[in-house]
């Protein structure tokens, strides 16, 4: 069946679903970032650790780098571990929603075009109803 074939409410279930598609797509790459980020940041805070109180440190801000103490490079390390551990949770959530969501839009494409009936749309999504 092409798209030229395909009644409009079917068309525009496919493009919802291609949406969803796309979304799931960007929310796990967005997920596989926080997690290469986390992994960089627990490496940074091992090494830091191993370093006496008293050596020079510095953090890298833009292009240039500026002196820090230990104890505070640590205390920002552990905060952006903490918040890329919560901005991962949410990432989590949403695919877990996205997913549901795309298993029910694929379903209802799929029992409507098994079913023979792509002349008009399931009584549940008729705006007319």
């Amino acid at each position: 069946m092409s798209t030229k074939q395909m009644p409009p409410w079917l068309q525009e279930q496919l493009m919802k679903l291609q949406q969803s598609q796309q979304n799931l797509q960007s929310i796990m790459t967005q997920k596989q970032h926080l997690e290469m980020e986390k992994a960089e940041t627990e490496k940074a805070l091992e090494e830091l650790k191993k370093i006496a109180d008293g050596d020079a440190v510095f953090k890298h801000t833009g292009t240039i780098l500026i002196k820090s103490t230990k104890q505070e490079l640590i205390d920002e390390l552990e905060e952006k571990q903490e918040m890329a551990k919560t901005r991962v949770i949410v990432l989590e959530k949403q695919e877990i929603r996205v997913k549901e969501s795309l298993k029910e839009q694929e379903s209802k494409i799929t029992a409507t075009t098994k079913s023979g009936s792509t002349n008009s749309p399931p009584a549940e999504n008729n705006p007319r109803k």
